[in-house]
């Protein structure tokens, strides 16, 4: 019975947290022909009732062949 209702509890702690994404937040160019893409997450907190970012990291596309 312990473990069930240990069970049910860790289920709804966990699911206090919403995360949509990734998402694009900025373009820029790297100088040398290329793009740099930065990305993000939406986060959402149903507990505190907020919203916040998170960082996804960032991707480097070449467009131009280097020289």
């Amino acid at each position: 019975m312990f473990k069930k209702i240990a069970l049910v509890l860790g289920v709804v702690l966990i699911s206090g947290c919403t995360t949509a994404g990734p998402f694009v937040t900025s373009i820029s160019s790297d100088g040398r022909g290329g793009l740099i893409v930065q990305k993000g997450y939406a986060e959402y907190n149903m507990w505190l009732g907020v919203m916040g970012n998170k960082e996804a990291g960032e991707s480097k596309i070449q467009v131009l062949p280097e020289k």
